[in-house]
């Protein structure tokens, strides 16, 4: 497992600095194998060549640890759109982890005090990122281990979105356009809708703009080919902690 988180790591690092395999070997000395291997979490490590792909990334082996290892405190964050199912997957999952579930958005307006609604009114965007990314920086230095539902919009700030692949695992949720509305709406929310006859058509337009920021996470799972107790197995599976 560790070796995937770290070639997981390196893999979103260079998808995120547009270098091919190819030219990453090329620049950092190493066999394109290698680094097919290494990607993949395969084979042994040579920490004289890891090192070089580091350097060549830009990235230090305290980034590329952090978070990894025995005894550290697990951090497992769920991204994607609204009612993709973070909220009762993650928590599923948290309980069957034995650790904290966390809204990422539900800390975000104790720390400011106001509604997100009232955050987007008085601050604006800039204001309400600014916030997140200070209460999600306090979370990931929490030693606890935790599973963490993001906002649908997260990864669209850059800094917050790699600085979060940094420290944790990342999960993509995943699900059909109708289904993120009927989720949300059967919550009795139904704003997607109201006034907005294109509400489908611009989910999924917002959907394939964001699909190549959700990709970069680690994992993907499909909430609606799977269900919600798949998606926790899944992602167990995935962590390598025991589904039954």
């Amino acid at each position: 497992m560790l070796l995937e988180a770290i070639g997981s790591r390196l893999r979103s690092r260079r998808v995120e600095a547009g270098l091919t395999q190819s030219a990453l070997a090329d620049a950092a000395g190493v066999s394109p194998r290698f680094l097919v291997q290494l990607e993949k979490g395969e084979g042994n490590i040579s920490v004289q060549r890891l090192s070089g792909v580091c350097s060549a990334l830009n990235i230090t082996f305290e980034d590329l640890f952090r978070g990894l290892g025995p005894g550290a405190g697990l951090k497992v964050a769920l991204v994607g759109l609204r009612g993709a199912g973070k909220s009762t997957v993650g928590a599923a999952l948290a309980h069957r982890l034995g650790v904290a579930f966390v809204e990422l958005d539900e800390r975000v307006q104790e720390r400011s005090g106001m509604s997100l609604g009232e955050i987007f009114e008085l601050r604006g965007e800039a204001g309400y990122r600014q916030v997140e990314a200070q209460v999600l920086d306090d979370l990931l230095q929490d030693p606890a281990p935790m599973v963490i539902a993001t906002g649908g919009s997260l990864v669209t700030a850059p800094e917050t979105w790699r600085g979060l692949r940094a420290r944790a695992r990342t999960a993509w949720l995943t699900a059909r356009p109708e289904s993120h509305l009927q989720r949300v709406m059967a919550q009795g929310d139904l704003r997607p809708m109201r006034g907005r006859p294109q509400a489908r058509q611009e989910l999924e337009a917002i959907l394939r703009s964001r699909a190549p920021l959700y990709g970069q996470a680690e994992r993907s799972v499909d909430t609606d080919r799977v269900g919600v107790a798949g998606a926790v197995d899944a992602l167990s599976d995935w962590l390598g902690r025991p589904t039954g």
